[in-house]
């Protein structure tokens, strides 16, 4: 089946004629229509249009130039990413029928790197999740069991992905929002550093955490994609002039006298003992390899999530004050201006987003602004410090990706703050502004479920961490295992 490929195999095959990337791109449209009646990790696709971007990637490999590193892979995009003439919902009702005038930068250089750019993938409405199940258009369901979440808010782009919906596809990562799926899954997700990929043209949540990042069956894909993505724009005064290496061209070469982290912070009680013993087994595998492990002290990891959860809701307050039904947006009408506004917002946003707005209003409001808001970003700068003191004596850190392998549907959706404890090893990250990368590294017994190990890099070092994470991955079995429901059914006699 050429949608279960890599983008390694099937640029690999491409290349040389033996498929093209119609007969990809179909594969991929054909079991978008044989399973995601059951998993929903599609909002739409437009099939006419993604098979026209693969009949032009076709006429260029007749052509005999030089194939272009993405030409002809079909990869799908998270419903937060801006792609000219088609749907941008972010999940949510306000925004209606709104189809987006513009190609974010981000898919600007993926149809520039020759991809195949198709569908809107689910999501947590306007990224504010750790489920998928805050969706306005549903929940979407995880491919290894059907009753349990994908995590999120990219739980649409790792369940498409690890189900060979697509070969690959972007995501948005503000507090582990690619990670976290990633790992729930079981595929490759990273976060880059904040700078490195331009966020022109993603919907804002926080805009001091977001970052896109890929998500993929495999760590060389990872590198590949953020090759393509990565890079200094103009559009976004966050966008650092960093030089971007070839990470293909350095995955390989061993970890021989690595040094790796082992934060005392991370493995603390509430982390489920299948989660930790893969863990452990997974270090103990990275020191077989040549990785020297060095346990290291992150001291102010407790005040992570207080943190996280008044910056982003602040930032949030502040960004979704445009979704006021006066510019675009679904409108319903009232008396007057401020009643047309406080309807529309009523009535557009869900639950989720609601409280996060009322949060972020309440920490930026005069009396609690000090209190909170400035307190926050005081102990932002503390954690920040933190990573770049274990920086100088490591070169990586290693933890567990989530506490839990993926929990029951509706099993947290009633409790805000075990639902946001499930980021409580990855949003360090986003307060840091480092990269981080999630891959998989074992299953839970009954039932089988996948588990992830997170690998936390300095800033601008995702070269460092793709290494250890190909050798890893190379060393072990687990990113070749197929959820059931990537498995085609067996062919009638």
């Amino acid at each position: 089946m050429l949608n279960q490929l890599t983008i390694s195999e099937l640029s690999h095959r491409l290349a040389k004629r033996e498929v093209s990337s119609r007969e990809a791109t179909q594969a991929c449209l054909d079991h978008i229509q044989r399973i995601d009646t059951q998993l929903h990790a599609f909002l739409s696709f437009m099939a006419e249009d993604a098979l026209a971007q693969a009949d032009a990637a076709d006429r260029e490999f007749a052509s005999a130039a030089a194939p272009r590193p993405l030409l002809g892979i079909p990869v799908a995009i998270k419903d937060v990413i801006a792609v000219r003439n088609q749907p941008l919902n972010c999940g949510s009702k306000i925004l209606g029928n709104f189809i987006s005038p513009y190609d974010a930068t981000v898919i600007r250089k993926l149809k520039e790197a020759g991809a195949v750019v198709f569908g809107r993938l689910n999501m947590d409405e306007f990224a504010m999740g750790s489920s998928t199940e805050n969706s306005a258009f549903g929940p979407t369901r995880n491919p290894w069991d059907l009753s349990r979440v994908p995590g999120g808010s990219s739980g649409g782009t790792a369940a498409a992905v690890a189900a060979d919906e697509c070969i690959a596809a972007l995501g948005s990562d503000t507090g582990g929002s690619v990670r976290q799926p990633a790992s729930f899954c079981g595929c490759v997700g990273l976060k880059p550093t904040y700078g490195r990929v331009s966020r022109f043209g993603l919907v804002a949540y926080a805009s001091s955490l977001d970052q896109i990042g890929p998500m993929t069956k495999s760590v060389a894909d990872s590198a590949r994609m953020l090759h393509a993505i990565s890079g200094w724009d103009e559009h976004d005064s966050t966008s650092v002039p960093e030089a971007v290496p070839d990470y293909n061209q350095l995955l390989e070469g061993g970890i021989k006298g690595l040094k790796l982290g082992l934060p005392k912070e991370y493995l603390v009680g509430g982390l489920d003992p299948e989660v930790s013993q893969a863990t452990m087994a997974a270090v103990k595998q990275l020191q077989q390899l040549g990785a020297e492990i060095v346990e290291i002290s992150l001291p102010h990891t407790d005040y992570a999530v207080a943190t996280y959860y008044i910056i982003a809701t602040a930032e949030a307050s502040a960004n979704l004050a445009r979704f006021d039904g006066v510019r675009y947006c679904s409108r319903v009408p009232g008396a007057d201006p401020i009643e047309m506004y406080g309807k529309t917002r009523g009535a557009g946003f869900g639950p989720e987003v609601k409280r996060r707005i009322i949060l972020g209003t309440y920490v930026l409001s005069s009396g609690y602004y000090d209190a909170y808001y400035l307190r926050a970003q005081k102990v932002r700068t503390l954690i920040r410090q933190d990573f770049l003191q274990a920086f100088e004596k490591v070169d990586a850190l290693i933890t567990p990706t989530a506490p839990t392998a993926a929990f029951k549907a509706g099993e947290k959706i009633d409790d805000p703050l075990q639902m946001y404890l499930c980021d409580i090893f990855t949003l360090s990250c986003n307060l840091a502004g480092i990269c981080g990368l999630s891959l998989p590294c074992g299953f839970t017994s009954n039932p089988k479920l996948p588990i992830g190990i997170q690998l936390l890099g300095r800033h601008f070092g995702e070269a460092t961490l793709l290494k250890i994470a190909h050798a890893y991955e190379q060393s072990t079995p687990w990113h070749r295992e197929k959820p059931p429901l990537a498995t085609p059914p067996a062919a009638q006699p």
